[in-house]
């Protein structure tokens, strides 16, 4: 057994500035690995446990949470907060939390959190109050495209919104644009936020 000071998170990529994943320019996590496949799911390389990332500036695969925090705290000075999405990070909670929980005390950096499980699910989980100490806006819900709304971060209406802190109101998250397209300095270009264009 890992650890806690050494434990691993599987990473699908990470974006060091994006606009569209929650109020302000967030620095970006996509774990890797999600078991619950919604359909329509736009990110669905991240689902299997392992996987090659394509999104974002950071190398993909298994890395330290003290290392991915350094990198973090690196962009606290340029960055508003930080957003955690996948894959689904519930199902790497004591990597997640464990990361969450150094950001929240060691940074000024807000932070979101996307999962698929749904509210009734998550206040079942045993971190809850971990959970709610660590984060200050959790969207819950599995996908679906039946009840598509692509806004206020929101891919589907099912899909709740907790806000654990005063941090910010519906009305900063329906501000956050839909989308974006990122052009690295290699030339890769990163599709992200909640209604990306189809067929870039």
């Amino acid at each position: 057994m890992t650890a806690p000071g050494r434990r691993r998170l599987r990473l699908h990529g990470f974006e060091p500035a994006s606009a569209a994943n929650g109020p302000g320019t967030r620095a970006v996590i996509w774990v890797q690995g999600c078991t619950l496949a919604c359909p329509g799911c736009f990110n669905p390389e991240t689902h299997a446990r392992a996987g090659v990332g394509d999104r974002g500036a950071g190398e993909a695969g298994e890395v330290e949470v003290a290392e991915l925090y350094e990198r973090v705290a690196g962009l606290a000075d340029r960055i508003e907060g930080v957003t955690v999405t996948g894959g689904e990070p519930l199902q790497q909670r004591g990597a997640v939390l464990d990361l969450l929980r150094r950001i929240r005390t060691g940074t000024g950096l807000s932070t979101v959190l996307f999962t698929g499980y749904d509210w009734p699910e998550v206040r079942r989980m045993r971190e809850l109050d971990e959970l709610r100490r660590c984060v200050d806006v959790l969207l819950a819900g599995r996908y679906r495209q039946d009840l598509r709304v692509a806004s206020g971060l929101r891919g589907s209406s099912d899909k709740s919104v907790q806000l654990f802190s005063d941090r910010y109101t519906h009305a900063d998250l329906d501000a956050v644009p839909e989308a974006e397209a990122i052009v690295h300095p290699d030339g890769r270009v990163t599709l992200t936020g909640i209604d990306p264009p189809a067929g870039w």
